[in-house]
């Protein structure tokens, strides 16, 4: 009798240990999903700023258009982690009047480079859409491993904070949105 309960005792306490450490293993490959989405999400951002000032650059463009999304692109690039947020959303609504003017394909078409540079400034906005969506998907999914109870009472996350949310304005323009 004693015999069994030790070996009950045995399997229920190396189940439970299986259990924390695949818990634990899962937790661990939700934060490296989490990093890597982060570093997407970085790389998207760049690459529409970068855009952005080579459309800035390319004198297809008014001057005041062009100094406006230049600096907006600019301060979106060198912004610190509290302001980034703010200066993404604000390349995002600049971009919108810039790409939403009256005629602005019809520049871009004049342009020897114009269709290529469109179809780049297309393809840098979408992709900020979708890495934001899915780092922010990562983020959620990440907070609420953290916050149930075994991850919690073990401290199976250390001592990390709870993933922030990307939250941003990445509505793309309208003729880009469409077109």
């Amino acid at each position: 009798m004693t015999t069994t309960l030790i070996l009950v005792a045995a399997v229920i306490v190396v189940l439970f240990a299986v259990y924390v450490s695949w818990r634990a293993g899962r937790l661990d490959r939700l934060h490296i999903r989490l990093e890597t989405a982060q570093a997407a999400l970085d790389a998207a951002l760049l690459r529409r700023a970068a855009v952005c000032l080579e459309l800035a650059g390319s004198r297809i463009l008014d001057p005041a258009t062009s100094l406006v999304l230049a600096a907006a692109a600019h301060e979106a690039r060198t912004a610190g982690p509290d302001e980034r947020e703010h200066a993404e959303s604000d390349l995002s609504r600049t971009l919108r009047a810039v790409v939403d003017q009256e005629r602005f394909r019809e520049k871009l078409a004049e342009h020897p480079a114009g269709a290529a540079l469109l179809e780049e400034l297309d393809t840098a906005v979408a992709k900020v859409v979708y890495s934001r969506r899915f780092y922010n998907n990562a983020a959620g999914v990440t907070r609420t491993a953290q916050r149930r109870w075994l991850a919690r009472s073990l401290h199976l996350a250390g001592h990390t904070d709870p993933p922030r949310f990307f939250d941003i304005d990445d509505e793309p323009p309208e003729s880009l949105a469409t077109g």
